[in-house]
Order: structure tokens, then sequence, then C-alpha cells
């Protein structure tokens, strides 16, 4: 069985230890900003490949776009992680995307949901993200890091997959074309029990018909 690198170390410890010591040193920080900094340093030890509508990325692996002025909505107003998910029950089956807004510090902005009808598992990713980044942008977010646990998405996403679903292409599409209307963008494939909190979204807009 092969060593896990440095990253998948950290994010192991972000999902599954207590950090109890940690918390009680220093009683300003939340279970959720911690887990933020570990991820923080885990994603700084990948460097994602680009697309094929990006400049390249730039040494902290973020690809470089079209410089954009910051705006309001977030503390510090300029760079935010969207951490998205799709849920489908039966595959196709009745489907939900999800979202959740990060700030680094690891305050949550904003929780989305939104109900797809009978989609595709693959689909719903797709959808999750888009809810993310259509949000991002109407904050006036000028960086992102997008984090998912579709490793086919962030694949293609990077260019190391092709897209050859008819009807995932304008999905794909929109997606790219909303990453290269922020200044930076960064994409990050994290483990399933990372990304709980877009898992939980997702689910609950099946639930609740969101």
């Amino acid at each position: 069985m092969p060593s896990p690198t440095d990253a998948e170390i950290l994010r192991f410890i972000a999902a599954n230890e207590p950090l109890p010591d940690t918390l009680q040193k220093h009683p300003e920080l939340t279970r959720e900003a911690v887990q933020a900094a570990l991820e923080r340093a885990a994603a700084a030890l990948e460097s994602p490949g680009p697309p094929p509508a990006a400049n390249g990325p730039s040494d902290s692996g973020f690809f470089s776009t079209a410089a954009l002025p910051s705006g309001p909505g977030v503390s510090g107003g300029n760079r935010i992680r969207v951490y998205s998910d799709g849920a489908a029950r039966g595959n196709p089956g009745l489907a939900g995307a999800g979202a959740v807004l990060v700030e680094p510090n690891g305050r949550v902005v904003e929780r989305l949901g939104k109900f797809l009808g009978v989609q595709t598992n693959n689909y719903a990713e797709y959808m999750g993200l888009l809810l993310g980044l259509k949000r991002a942008k109407e904050l006036g977010v000028q960086e992102v890091e997008v984090f998912a646990d579709s490793e086919l998405m962030i694949r293609q996403l990077g260019g190391r997959y092709q897209v050859k679903s008819p009807s995932l292409r304008p999905l794909y599409e929109e997606v790219l074309e909303l990453l290269n209307q922020f200044g930076r963008f960064k994409l990050v494939h994290v483990p399933r029990e990372m990304n709980a909190a877009a898992d939980e979204m997702s689910n609950k807009a099946i639930d609740e018909r969101m």
C-alpha cells in the first residue's frame, strides 16, 4: 500500500482529529477555522493542471485570468472557498445540488441548495459548482478556490479528462466561462469526508425540494 502524501495526511487530520489542544490554546478559533487552515496547507502542497481556457497557474497554484476589482459581501472582499457537491438517488434519480461558501478564516458565508428533479450524479456535481460560483460572483468576489469530491469534474475542468457527455458539455463550458470571470481561481479535489457540508446541502435540496 503506497504511503499517503503530506496533503492526504493533513486532510485526514482535518476530517478526523478533534484537535482539543489546539482549540483550548486558541479559544478564538472554531473547529471550522482549524479545518480551513489545514486545508489551505494541504492545497498549497498540490498543483492542479490548468484548464485550456486559463492563462496558467501562478506559483500559489491559482490560475490567473483578467484582474477584477474586489467587491462587498465578503469580509476582505477578495477570496472565497466554494465547496460544491451533487447527489442523485439513483443514476439518474432524484437529484440535488449543494454549495457552501466559506471565507479563508473558516467563516461560513452562505449555504446553498437546489432541487434538480431527475438527473445523473455528474450533472448534479456540475450544478452544485455552478450554484456556488454564481453566488460568489454576485458577492463581488475576486478569487475563488473550488473544492469538490468529484474527481471526474475537477479533472475535466483541469483539462486532464475530456468531456464526452452531451449533457455535461454545456455545464462544463458554463463553469469555465464563470471561472474565467474571476481574477484568479484554483481547483482542488478533496475526499468525500472533507466535503460533508456541501453534501448535506445537496441532500437537503432533495429532501426539502429547495
